[in-house]
């Protein structure tokens, strides 16, 4: 039985028929300030979603939807500490890692926030040592290389907040990330490290992530086979988990365990202690302004009212263009090379978030979720795949990020790189009709049996909707604010969807078929339990292995 939509989404799909006769450079025309309409400012970034197919009356239409899925109450609940995540009987707290006011947040009646400062407090301590030189290996020699080892939201995260906040981070000390249980990965991270200078940060909550926990044994006979001993252990490896007992049995000092909880979703705890390599590379000051952005972001979302509401207006605006066009794909393109992993973050954030097929109450949703998130940086990208952005079958919407001011101001570079920026915005929105092309051909001299020949691949359809995201520089409270505002966005759009959106049993069902086919992969046996593909690629497997 499915749930019924609510009316407002109806009154939508009446409305964008009609929308779907306009043209988005035909609304700039007749309204020549549609930017100072459809853009809003907060923390430090700005959104502009005026090259969007959308008027007033649709923005209206819209935050009515919101209103009919009760967003307000559902913002209640998720910054109080209510169990919105419903499969799991969980609150949804990561804004309480980044909550800078000190104000209480209660789960079942205590507050979590002591715990949250004494956890920052001790990555406070343990980053300054690090950093400082006066933590020591077992040759003596103070640290160079840090290795975190996790996957998912533990790895995703921390990678790309690192290599984002790449100016503000200690050039002498390397960060380095593994994730993949392809051995392929270790192996190449290990190859140039020396033991007695390499710190490991082992992320996982349960310590019993296959991936995470194949990939730190790996570490750790390394370093054994290297020079390291048992005692030495606890001064090269350190954990992010909750498992005491896993932890001290690997060796690691609980001492030396930097704890979150079960409220933090693994996709949102960069903000917690998962985040100790940020803090590492960048120092743990630049770490409290990271927080510092995201809570402002949090400040805005919960304060101002939806038709001014950043992260709200960017739900919606996506809302309908997957609902209500039907555009299933939605690229990331940031305009900035620090942010080149952003796309894949964004990537688990919304499809892992978001990728549902039922509602909370169990019956199937009857329309699009998630879409497919995907991209790469500008001007990469244009020599790429702009092409399909442009012309192809497909409409693509995007979401273009730039700041304003390099970190390496070099020549005419980032002048260039912001040329880019505003072109292909424009050029997605504009297009270039039948006539414009062959008019411009025929100023140039070309011959009207040319032109007809060259013209129609030429034309550009157009009205392809874009986001902008401008912000000054990305710094460690911008990429805060930045992140944040996404979160949020997946939040509304989980609201409006009626999905849970803290969850993702989608991801045990490959771990629980791996654990159970990785037995028959030892033997010469042949293997016959499964399908007759799977037993015949396992076979393919053992003969070449064994060959």
């Amino acid at each position: 039985m499915h749930q019924a939509r609510p009316p407002a989404w109806n009154t939508l799909e009446r409305h964008v028929k009609k929308l779907k006769t306009l043209r988005i450079r035909d609304l700039f025309r007749e309204d020549p300030k549609r930017f100072e309409t459809f853009h809003v400012e907060a923390a430090g970034l700005l959104l502009d979603i005026s090259k969007n197919l959308l008027t007033e009356k649709t923005l209206g239409l819209l935050i009515k939807l919101a209103d009919e899925r009760y967003l307000d109450d559902w913002i209640v609940k998720m910054f109080s500490g209510s169990r919105i995540n419903i499969t799991e009987n969980r609150p949804v707290l990561h804004t309480a890692l980044r909550n800078r006011t000190g104000a209480p947040v209660y789960v079942d009646g205590k507050d979590v926030m002591p715990a949250v400062t004494a956890v920052l407090a001790k990555m406070r301590s343990f980053t300054d040592t690090v950093r400082s030189g006066s933590w020591r290996g077992f040759t003596g020699e103070p640290i160079t290389d840090i290795v975190t080892i996790g996957i998912g939201g533990s790895h995703l995260g921390p990678a790309m907040v690192t290599e984002a906040l790449t100016p503000y981070a200690r050039r002498d000390l390397r960060m380095h990330f593994v994730s993949n249980i392809d051995g392929t990965h270790i192996a190449e991270t290990l190859r140039s490290l020396q033991p007695g200078r390499t710190l490991f940060i082992v992320a996982s909550k349960t310590f019993t992530t296959l991936e995470t926990m194949t990939n730190a044994a790996t570490a750790r006979a390394w370093f054994l086979e290297h020079g390291g001993t048992e005692n030495t252990i606890a001064r090269h490896f350190v954990a992010l988990s909750t498992n005491t007992d896993a932890v001290r049995a690997f060796g690691i000092d609980p001492a030396n365990m930097f704890e979150f909880w079960d409220w933090v979703g693994g996709r949102y705890s960069v903000w917690s202690a998962i985040g100790l390599p940020v803090a590492l590379a960048i120092g743990f000051d630049r770490f409290e302004e990271f927080l510092a952005g995201a809570h402002a972001m949090d400040e805005h979302f919960k304060t101002t009212p939806f038709r001014h509401n950043m992260p709200v207006l960017l739900a919606l605006v996506g809302i309908l263009n997957i609902n209500f066009f039907g555009y299933t794909s939605h690229a990331i393109l940031p305009y900035d090379q620090y942010l080149r992993r952003l796309p894949a973050y964004l990537q688990q954030l919304e499809m892992e978030s978001n990728g549902k097929q039922v509602q909370r109450d169990g019956n199937p949703v009857s329309y699009a979720t998630a879409p497919i998130i995907w991209g790469e940086p500008g001007t990469d990208g244009q020599h790429a795949f702009y092409q399909l952005l442009h012309q192809g079958t497909l409409i693509v919407p995007a979401d273009f990020i730039v700041p304003v001011k390099s970190h390496n101001p070099v020549g005419e570079h980032h002048r260039l790189l912001l040329s880019n920026f505003f072109a292909q915005t424009q050029a997605l929105m504009n297009g270039k009709t039948l006539d414009e092309v062959t008019e411009e051909l025929r100023r140039s001299g070309v011959a009207e049996s040319i032109i007809e020949q060259l013209a129609p691949h030429r034309v550009f359809p157009g009205n392809r909707p874009s986001n902008s995201i401008m912000f000054e520089k990305l710094d460690p409270f911008t990429l805060g604010a930045l992140l944040a505002l996404y979160e949020h966005k997946v939040f509304v759009q989980g609201v409006i969807w009626n999905i849970c959106s803290f969850d993702q049993w989608g991801v045990q069902l490959g771990k629980d078929l791996a654990t159970k086919i990785y037995p028959d992969l030892i033997g010469p046996e042949p293997v016959a339990a499964y399908d007759s593909s799977t037993n015949g690629l396992i076979a393919y497997y053992k003969r070449l292995r064994e060959s």
